[in-house]
């Protein structure tokens, strides 16, 4: 074959033999992937429908020497480097356009010790797997809220879910990590060992290494939860959302209350004549006792005329896998995200403007309640900072047709606008879109400057660039 183009870290092309890189294709134990082949398609696809980028080559690893000899092919050719887990990241940057891409989606062990409450996961296992596997012994770690996101990018950017206010976020769970850095060599990441690199990872997302495998500590749970959803005209959403200011001011951790603000999707217990009309959903999930969660729950539950409450027992699997038909992958979708102290009236006013001129049917304006065990661990622990928010929202434009591209994304950024002056400055770092590099330092807030300096350490090449990119040097 003749040489192959690929793009390099300064963004010019740059030609590799192609006998040079079919040689090193085939010491790997898994496969090396060009646009001619016929998976190329299919690992190029990501959970974002507005990504389309084609890397000049596709590693699809099988373990861990495949992972550390892409990342030293990378760096001594000089080409672009990107890492693709689950591929949910809302940006993009599993793919990079002319790069190599290192694809963990085959490396799918889950290992549970139930002894010791710990599981070894590898970086292409979904939530949804995780889970299965951890419910199987009665146990559980805080994910996320859509079965299909995958683990790695998840935890490497914080990570919360429904069990974060009591149990923590996933980063505060990670026991240690096997992690392949830009020199190519394997090192373990611990309390104990690396623990610069330990710090860094807990939130610092995918700027200091590949990790291939993550030890969690796991937590007694379920196997059923009380869950579910309570849902209100968008009409009766002021009422409703003053007296959920007041109740989630006190509730106790076990306990996680979100909110949605949405057109209804053709729910089977709605009533039909409300499909597709304005509501607010309040969904919770209490960890505790079924009759203690009845008991707590209930004040808010019994507030305004819902059209419809289906909160009760649910396996945890199940309700971990509740939403996953409003987030099915291929739509096209563009987020923007703000933390919040509390919910402000002039908030709740902003949130009610949008929400009665949402632009498309899977668009959302999602609510997520903070605080509990998040808040309870320093803001200087993880490189993950923002631990003092207690809301954050999720302005979540999701739409099939092209055409709708400039009316949903402009919806999105001006929410983001309006809501601004009640936000608190930080951001979740999982939640920044691709055009949204300006605001990396305010996602690590007071540990940016350490981040620099651990970035300086351990890749001062920047070879990790294809990310929301820390940079060596990196100037305030």
């Amino acid at each position: 074959m003749g040489n192959v183009t690929f793009r390099t870290r300064e963004g010019q092309d740059t030609k590799i033999d192609g006998e040079r890189l079919m040689a090193f294709g085939g010491d790997l134990r898994g496969a090396l992937l060009l646009p001619n082949a016929p998976e190329y398609d299919a690992a190029r696809a990501l959970w974002n429908g507005m990504i389309d980028k084609r890397p000049a080559a596709i590693v699809r690893c099988r373990g861990a020497a495949d992972v550390a000899a892409c990342v030293r092919f990378a760096a001594t050719e000089g080409v672009l480097l990107s890492v693709k887990g689950g591929g949910h990241n809302i940006a993009g940057n599993a793919l990079a356009d002319g790069g190599l891409t290192i694809d963990l989606s085959l490396m799918q062990s889950v290992r549970i010790d139930p002894g010791s409450r710990t599981a070894r996961v590898e970086p292409g296992v979904t939530l949804g797997s995780f889970d299965r596997e951890a419910q199987a012994f009665g146990l559980a770690t805080p994910l996320g809220i859509n079965s299909t996101t995958g683990v790695a990018g998840l935890t490497l950017g914080g990570g919360f879910g429904w069990t974060s206010r009591s149990l923590g976020l996933t980063i505060d769970n990670l026991l240690s990590a096997d992690v392949v850095t830009a020199n190519g060599e394997l090192v373990r990441a611990s309390e104990r060992e690396n623990a610069d690199l330990f710090w860094g990872i807990r939130g610092g997302g995918g700027n200091f290494g590949v990790v291939t495998s993550f030890e969690f500590r796991l937590h007694a749970l379920g196997p059923q939860v009380l869950s579910g959803l309570v849902v209100h005209p968008l009409d009766d959403a002021p009422q409703v959302l003053r007296s959920y200011r007041s109740f989630t001011s006190d509730s106790p951790d076990e306990l996680a209350t979100w909110f949605v603000m949405r057109l209804a999707p053709p729910l089977p217990f709605l009533p039909v004549e409300w499909h597709g009309k304005g509501i607010l959903v309040l969904a919770m999930c209490y960890l505790g006792s079924l009759e203690d969660g009845e008991r707590i729950t209930r004040p808010l539950r019994s507030v305004g005329k819902p059209l419809a409450d289906v909160v009760g027992p649910h396996p945890f699997t199940g309700w971990q896998t509740a939403l996953d038909p409003l987030l099915t992958p291929g739509a096209r979708n563009y987020w923007k995200s703000h933390d919040f102290l509390r919910l402000d009236d002039g908030l709740i006013d902003v949130f009610m403007d949008y929400a009665r001129r949402i632009p498309d049917p899977q668009s959302e304006i999602a609510f997520a309640q903070l605080g509990g065990a998040v808040s309870r661990v320093g803001s200087s622990v993880t490189a993950y900072a923002n631990r003092e928010a207690q809301y954050l929202v999720n302005v979540h434009g999701r739409w099939d047709d092209p055409a709708k591209d400039e009316a949903c994304v402009t919806w999105a950024r001006q929410l983001y606008q309006a809501a601004t002056p009640f936000a608190t400055g930080g951001v979740y770092m999982n939640f920044l879109t691709q055009d949204e590099s300006e605001r990396v330092q305010a996602a690590y807030g007071p540990n940016f400057a350490r981040l620099v300096e651990l970035k300086q350490k351990v890749d001062p090449e920047n070879l990790f660039s294809v990310n929301q990119n820390i940079r060596p040097g990196q100037k305030k």
